[in-house]
């Protein structure tokens, strides 16, 4: 072989080898890994949804914050960058790799399982309906037949909604007079408060404590709409963040069964809720 050429070749092969024993270069490594190696996490959270997240002095707080910090005490030597997002920027965000993970609370339904990959459950989804505490007219889901209701584009609760409309014109009603999407709830409570709208399709879960937060301008309907739901944390449906996954479902687990989220959840919703354990139900809707 011709001196220089064979010169190059013990350059490259020497490279290689060094770039293979470089953490974070390894060819084996996945996205946990390279988390720990470069001692930083980035997730996508919409924090204008309380009481799982809102922003407080500058800060995130809530129901996910505090669980996410629980989860992070298996990953000690690592920062956490958290980018703050309209709901519906994360899921397309995620998948573009712009963050690790989704740190949010998200409904699990057939669609999104069928793409992304779920952590165990952090709270109940079930979907309501939230009305003015002196709407007389409105006594249950039945009766949004002819009425303005509002739920964020992109949302479980949107799709449960709309799932009523066509059941109550299957029924030979004239069904939802018209539905309004919202980037974000809270716009739709202050049109509900208002009266631009008769009703809000929302989580029975966040609507506990926006009851009590509001005394005597809502109510929460006795019947909630669509099948029962469940909240989770979200990542890419891929081996590369299998791992990471796992670390997080086994983190919330562990703060199940510790009696860690119940504590939380009496924190920041005012009351318990039983969600599954060990695995996340397939979901029917």
């Amino acid at each position: 072989m011709h001196k220089s050429l064979r010169t190059f070749v013990l350059s490259m092969t020497g490279a290689l080898a060094l770039c293979a024993s470089i953490p974070g270069h390894a060819q084996s490594s996945d996205l946990l890994a390279r988390v720990k190696a470069n001692k930083e996490i980035t997730v996508g959270t919409e924090a204008r949804y309380a009481p799982f997240e809102s922003i407080e002095n500058g800060k995130i707080v809530g129901y996910d914050a505090d669980l996410l910090q629980y989860v992070l005490k298996s990953l000690p030597d690592v920062k956490l960058k958290q980018l703050d997002l309209p709901f519906q920027g994360l899921l397309p965000g995620l998948d573009a790799k712009r963050f690790d993970m989704v740190i949010t609370a998200v409904t699990v339904n057939k669609d999104r399982a069928s793409h992304f990959a779920f952590t165990l459950p952090i709270a109940d989804a079930t979907a309501g309906v939230l009305v003015r505490s002196n709407e007389a007219s409105i006594k249950s889901p039945n009766d949004l037949n002819g009425k303005i209701v509002g739920s964020q584009t992109g949302s479980a609760q949107l799709q449960a909604l709309m799932t009523l409309d066509k059941n109550l014109k299957a029924a030979g009603g004239p069904g939802i007079k018209q539905i309004k999407q919202y980037v974000a709830f809270d716009e739709a409570y202050a049109d509900l408060a208002v009266g631009r709208l008769d009703a809000v399709a929302q989580s029975v879960s966040n609507l506990g404590p926006l009851l009590k937060s509001r005394p005597g301008v809502f109510t929460l309907l006795p019947q909630s709409i669509g099948p029962k739901s469940y909240f989770a944390w979200v990542a890419r449906k891929d081996t590369d963040s299998a791992t990471l996954l796992k670390l997080f479902s086994d983190g919330i687990a562990r703060a199940n069964h510790d009696g860690t989220m119940k504590a939380l959840q009496m924190k920041w919703f005012g009351t318990t809720m039983d969600v599954p354990a060990d695995a996340m139900p397939e979901p029917s809707m």
